[in-house]
């Protein structure tokens, strides 16, 4: 069993470095410096600059959790503390149901709801004259799909409070919204902490969805409005096709690389936040 578990831990390291050997060709002739921050992606002509596609998935990402972490909470709440025990019987399979739709199925619906929404009402709103095809309409089927792993997690932290600090607070002549404020919230921080960096790292490596209503074009977004290029999708779009490009192989997979990495830095961050957290509650 223990070995088991090493080589599971190990997978984390050995798909690390996999990609790292693949990705090294194109390190060892152009400085990482100038590959993250150029933005010039031009394949024939050896250039590889990925700042856009970066930015892209910032956006894209940053969009998702702001609508997502807010309207998740507040529907944790609602089905954790006000909501009869039916209502949250009954909802919660559906919760669990959005989880396990493919995400091409977000893209489509994405297509032909989100992204005429944002093009003929929401952009015009703004003065801004858009295809639809954006950041923004990303970020929002983004935010739809993690929504059920912010409300499950952060519905079952708040069911591991224990119900005696509840009772407690409103003998004191607390308010219910007082109790959730000042004692659910404080008790359950580390766990809805989690349960935001959960969403964020599959927002961040969500694929098909994005790829569909993103634009998928080679710019940095200058706003909401504009269209993007996620690192997920150029992967998905280009890997498999022209890889007798020389360098291009290698840059896919450094593309990938960058992905991994910043995945794992934001789990260990997380940790560390958690960490201090209950440090501080405890």
């Amino acid at each position: 069993m223990f070995f088991v578990t090493v080589c599971c831990a190990l997978l984390v390291l050995g798909m690390g470095l996999g990609l790292f050997i693949k990705a090294w060709p194109i390190l060892a002739i152009k400085p990482l410096a100038e590959i993250l921050f150029s933005e010039i992606w031009h394949p024939l002509k050896g250039e590889f600059g990925m700042f856009p596609f970066i930015t892209g998935t910032l956006w894209v990402t940053g969009i998702a959790i702001i609508i997502a972490t807010p309207i998740s909470l507040l529907t944790a709440i609602y089905l954790s503390e006000y909501a009869p025990k039916r209502m949250l019987e009954f909802s919660r399979p559906f919760i669990d149901l959005l989880a396990g739709i493919p995400s091409v199925i977000y893209g489509v619906w994405g297509i032909l709801i989100i992204v005429p929404l944002v093009k003929n009402h929401i952009a015009p709103l703004f003065g801004y004259i858009s295809s639809g095809y954006s950041v923004l309409s990303a970020g929002i089927v983004l935010s739809i799909m993690i929504f059920p792993v912010i409300i499950h997690i952060t519905v079952e932290v708040f069911q591991t409070v224990p119900r005696e600090l509840r009772e407690a607070s409103l003998a004191l002549g607390a308010t219910r919204w007082q109790t959730v404020k000042h004692v659910l919230l404080r008790k359950a921080l580390p766990g809805i902490a989690e349960a935001n960096v959960l969403g964020f790292s599959r927002a961040f490596g969500e694929t098909m969805a994005v790829l569909m209503v993103a634009g998928n074009m080679v710019k940095t977004p200058s706003s909401v409005f504009d269209a993007g290029y996620p690192l997920p999708a150029l992967i998905a779009n280009n890997y498999g096709e022209m890889l007798s490009i020389p360098l291009y192989d290698s840059a896919l997979l450094l593309a990938a690389l960058v992905l991994f990495i910043v995945v794992i830095f934001f789990n260990v961050l997380s940790r560390y936040i958690l960490h201090r957290i209950n440090l501080r509650i405890n």
